[in-house]
């Protein structure tokens, strides 16, 4: 099993990227007002933006993205129930981000779903199926507590009084954690075993139809190599552009990554973690120390060179410091850039060593 593991960071120098359902402390009587999501702790408030926000970030930079030619699933309803065509031969967003089917078998459901016009195209379920998402995403953190600012405004371009109303919003830098398991893109279980099966009957039948390789002592169908490489490289483009976030027409935060630290590990587990911290400002800074115990600690888990992807202009200090410590180092073993190029590089990098997504 191989793994993209990585870390990133994103800019937040006014924003509001994920509201709450609360109201906020500061709100007088009357006043429509709006908070931000944050965690509260000994050390203050850290603002965060949840991985659902983010995962439906992505989903949509992706969609809305031509040139990417992402293939997504048709979404139905059943009353309270929402889910995808769960088809992940199909559709790369089934793939890669998982779903969970399960439709409803009284009959005036099934009589509902005959009588849909939208779903013609849809592929019948006659089991529950799962999938685990092959991508993931921690919470979005602030690096370090801040002063949470509220703003007020009012409504004054009708006749009558001002309608007032505020909102919440913060300068942060905030950290995720991301993985992607290789092998598992493109790979589809069919073991009758709950969280295991990925494929019923009749998707399995349509793997068989395509010939797609079965792996039978894995009771698993893969796409072509060609195909699963084609969905990696689409997805880290995606990371490479994201756009999305709340209050974007007052605050206007250009959310791409700032900072991409990754490689290719042969476990789930996220070597990278505090390799880029908070000095005593709050103010991102790299961790020498994390950075050299982790080339010594994790060396027989690491399967790459450490790829930076670093926008220049943001913190070109510490940029200068994680490239002059890998260049005494690690001199062969690191590739710095702009994300953009970088993402790019990795994919290259995942072309060039097949075994990685075996």
């Amino acid at each position: 099993m191989s793994f993209i593991t990585g870390l990133m960071l994103f800019d937040c120098p006014a924003s509001a990227l994920n509201m709450s359902d609360q109201s906020p402390e500061e709100a007088g009587r009357g006043e429509m007002a709006t908070a931000v999501k944050f965690i509260r702790s000994k050390q203050g408030r850290f603002p965060y933006v949840s991985a659902q926000a983010f995962r439906y970030w992505l989903r949509l930079t992706l969609e809305n993205t031509p040139e990417l030619e992402w293939k997504s699933a048709p979404i139905f309803r059943e009353q309270k129930v929402a889910y995808t065509d769960a088809n992940p031969i199909r559709y790369y967003d089934d793939d890669l981000f998982g779903y969970m089917r399960a439709a409803s078998k009284r009959a005036e459901a099934v009589e509902k779903r005959k009588e849909d016009k939208t779903r013609e195209n849809e592929t019948l379920t006659n089991a529950e199926i799962t999938r685990v998402s092959p991508f993931k995403v921690s919470t979005l953190v602030a690096i370090s507590p801040v002063s949470i600012t509220y703003d007020f405004g009012t409504m004054s371009r009708q006749e009558g009084d001002p309608v007032p109303h505020g909102h919440q919003f913060y300068q942060a830098v905030l950290k995720a954690l991301v993985s992607l398991d290789l092998r598992s893109v493109g790979t589809f279980s069919y073991k009758d075993r709950t969280g295991y099966r990925n494929l019923d009957d009749n998707r399995r039948e349509e793997a068989q139809k395509q010939k797609l390789e079965e792996l039978p002592n894995e009771k698993s169908f893969r796409l072509p190599k060609e195909e699963r490489i084609k969905r990696i490289s689409t997805l880290l483009q995606g990371l490479a552009i994201l756009y999305g976030g709340a209050k974007q027409s007052v605050h206007y935060t250009d959310v791409t990554p700032k900072v991409f630290v990754g490689m290719i590990t042969k476990g789930g587990n996220n070597p990278l973690q505090y390799t880029l911290n908070a000095d005593e400002k709050g103010l991102p800074v790299i961790n020498g120390n994390a950075i050299e115990e982790m080339f010594k600690v994790w060396a027989d888990q690491i399967l790459s060179k450490l790829y930076i992807g670093w926008v220049q202009g943001f913190f070109d200090n510490e940029r200068k410091k994680i490239k002059d410590l890998l260049e005494k180092e690690q001199k062969d073993k690191y590739v710095i850039g702009h994300p953009r190029e970088i993402f790019k590089i990795l994919t290259e990098d995942i072309v060039k060593n097949p075994a990685w997504l075996e």
